[in-house]
């Protein structure tokens, strides 16, 4: 059996014994039956007091999960504990057991796939160490590009969806419980703005000019509209479809900023729009939407979300 203790932590020897051991029996470590040192043993080997080790073994038996054999030792139980006795203590006792349940089968798929113990040690410190993130943050210092992210990401992500310049997100406080996110031509300014500890996670765009392609209307139509609050679509948009043959009479820029955008949007052909300004739109005529975020970009903000926390049945019939 392995331990590491911490003897400069607030958790007492007692405690941080206990814990190890459950865990040692629920990631299948210590197997039923196996026989565990004698608290002289545990003394020497691991330098705690044997009284700390004899009340831990104690604590460990009353709890179902040790069993002692008289002139032989302490043995791993045959089965697991079934409960407190009392009912007032039942649905504590299965929620401990089932947080325990998950950290045992954590620690053992982390040796299985030949994790030192002292790196999986590390890592617990730092994310116990850690406040749980509860938020994406998009930094980015265009505020139009910033609301069509963020709503990109709210369409399909569980957690909030906020956003900030980089002038706002220079408080410290910013960050605090915040998955901070940027676009590659940004990450080096907002970097140097987060803790030293702090990730960034780089958003891959979608590169406007060619991936726009597929999203143009037929160059034989009416008039064609483009519609967004951000400036730099309005451009690029307006670029691609002259160049796909569409002349430039036929085009109609609406800067969605600007009072009565929408006047005469119900008589062209189609409205090429971003994701976010697409529900400010009428339904009518056909509303072309490019989403700026990619599809792996997506999936793998998902899969940082499914590691903070699984999807509730819910949640995942998004």
């Amino acid at each position: 059996m392995r331990l590491w203790l911490n003897r400069t932590g607030e958790v007492s020897l007692r405690e941080q014994f206990i814990t190890q051991v459950v865990l040692g029996i629920l990631s299948r470590e210590l197997a039923p039956g196996e026989r565990l040192p004698s608290t002289r043993e545990l003394a020497r080997r691991f330098g705690i007091h044997a009284n700390t080790a004899s009340r831990a073994y104690r604590q460990l038996e009353a709890e179902g999960w040790l069993e002692f054999r008289h002139g032989s030792g302490v043995f791993v139980s045959s089965t697991r504990p079934s409960g407190p006795a009392s009912e007032k203590f039942a649905a504590e006792f299965a929620v401990e057991l089932a947080v325990d349940q998950l950290i045992g089968e954590m620690v053992a798929k982390a040796r299985q796939s030949g994790a030192p113990g002292a790196l999986i040690r590390d890592r617990l410190r730092r994310w116990l160490a850690l406040e749980p993130p509860d938020r994406w943050l998009v930094i980015d210092p265009d505020a139009e590009l910033r609301r069509i992210l963020i709503f990109e990401m709210q369409q399909t992500l569980r957690l909030p969806v906020s956003g900030c310049s980089p002038e706002d997100c220079r408080a410290a406080t910013s960050f605090t419980g915040a998955l901070p996110v940027a676009r590659p031509s940004k990450a080096d300014e907002v970097r140097a703005l987060l803790p030293p500890d702090a990730e960034l996670i780089i958003l891959d765009i979608r590169p406007i000019a060619p991936s726009m392609q597929k999203y143009l209307p037929r160059a034989d139509g009416g008039l064609i509209a483009v519609a967004s609050r951000w400036k730099d679509f309005l451009r690029f948009a307006n670029t691609m479809l002259i160049a796909a043959g569409i002349a430039p009479e036929s085009l109609m820029l609406r800067d969605a900023t600007r009072p009565g955008w929408k006047r005469g949007l119900e008589q062209t052909y189609g409205i090429v729009c971003d994701a976010a300004i697409k529900q400010d739109l009428p339904t009518a005529p056909h509303r072309i939407a490019f989403s700026l975020l990619d599809e792996g970009s997506l999936a793998r903000l998902k899969q940082v979300e499914d590691t903070l926390s699984p999807a509730s049945p819910s949640a995942a019939g998004r």
